[in-house]
């Protein structure tokens, strides 16, 4: 059994009176593709920023290969191996594909002409290849979606944070970028990933787990989660699991 790369326990962050996390826990296994799911608004990215050191959780403890890094700095938490991309993305503009990339890849390599040679390598991985000198600011939105995963993948994690990887793609670039999402997981690094594709998660997550309303609701294979009657009510509204039940539709 795979050890836990990731733990969460108990982790809860309020804002203004809202809960937008309350007392969540989970582990993320070493070597799996796992993802978090829910509605808009159920604390998903809010957990990552915890995750990740951007925010500072209220209580509860946050473990990486079995160190405390509850509270810790972003960039102390890349040093050890913990990487993200953001749902809204932010390339230097002025800058190349490449240029963009090795911002990354500085992190393990202080020679400009390393980290150059680790983008180039990124890039090809995640299909930039073609598009190294291109200005950033030329790229369509698939292909800065893949700038963002590239620059993450650049800092050479062992946990990579996905925040919505496919939002704002058409059926052809999630289609295309579901296999470049598995074959880093399959080049061993950790990936788990917030999703509301959930053809993505379907194709790619080994575990689910499921927030609402900042409440872990419920956690499984992807088949499973589906067809839990909180996860429905959840997306769908309270009521829906028994009308669809009634239809004869999915249910546990």
């Amino acid at each position: 059994m795979a050890e836990t790369l990731l733990r969460v326990a108990g982790v809860s962050k309020t804002f203004g009176g809202l809960k937008a996390v309350s007392r969540v826990s989970l582990d993320v296994p070493e070597g799996s593709l796992t993802a978090l799911i829910g509605p808009n608004g159920a604390g998903k990215t809010t957990l990552f920023a915890l995750m990740s050191g951007f925010i500072a959780a209220d209580e509860g403890q946050i473990e990486l290969a079995g160190q405390d890094i509850t509270g810790q700095a972003p960039h102390l938490n890349a040093r050890l191996g913990m990487a993200r991309t953001f749902q809204i993305v932010q390339p230097f503009a002025a800058q190349t594909v490449r240029e963009n990339i090795a911002v990354g890849a500085h992190l393990r390599h202080h020679q400009r002409a390393d980290a150059l040679a680790q983008a180039e390598a990124v890039a090809h991985r995640v299909g930039l290849g073609p598009q190294l000198d291109k200005p950033a600011s030329d790229l369509t939105v698939a292909g800065r979606k893949r700038l963002e995963l590239a620059r993450a993948l650049a800092t050479e994690p062992r946990l990579l944070l996905l925040d919505e990887v496919l939002a704002g793609l058409n059926p052809q670039e999630i289609g295309d970028m579901i296999p470049v999402v598995r074959s880093i997981a399959d080049g061993g690094v950790t990936v788990l990933m917030i999703e509301h594709v959930m053809q993505a998660v379907m194709n790619l997550a080994e575990h689910v787990w499921v927030l609402a309303q900042g409440e872990l609701i419920a956690q499984g294979t992807p088949q499973a989660v589906t067809r839990n009657d909180r996860v429905i009510e959840a997306y769908l509204g309270v009521g829906t699991a028994a009308r669809l039940r009634a239809a004869g539709g999915p249910h546990d």
